[in-house]
């Protein structure tokens, strides 16, 4: 009988980083059982330091954090590895200014609003 893993496609590596714990961990088992192999870290400096180790095809992040915002996480993130894809969300209205502020500075990026509904953040990875 063949051997099927080696032929399987990879799954997609995401990288959840939420300084609310429950958050970044209930998103991560969400998508571990979607079909991805992600993993959650709970600051933007985790997530910058776990780029060089995991490697993510994709970047979900708070925007506002303590320490490093999700937006300079997802900079640093964009520069190191460009074909990762990069969703930021939120819940806050302060988001709006340090979005307008990474525009400024020619980075754009993705953001859904807090909370995200499972099934809106799967067709978000998928699309």
């Amino acid at each position: 009988m063949a051997d099927l893993t080696s032929t399987a496609t990879p799954k997609p590596k995401v990288l959840v980083a939420d300084d609310e714990q429950v958050i970044a961990n209930t998103l991560a088992i969400i998508l571990n059982q979607a079909g991805f192999e992600a993993r959650a870290v709970f600051s933007g400096e985790k997530a910058v330091e776990s780029l060089e180790s995991f490697k993510p095809d994709m970047l979900i992040s708070d925007v506002i954090m303590t320490g490093m915002t999700g937006i300079e996480a997802a900079i640093i993130t964009r520069s190191k590895l460009p074909s990762c894809k990069i969703l930021l969300f939120s819940g806050q209205a302060a988001t709006a200014d340090l979005l307008e502020k990474a525009r400024a500075q020619g980075h754009e990026f993705e953001i859904l609003a807090k909370p995200v509904h499972p099934t809106d953040l799967l067709a978000k990875l998928r699309g």
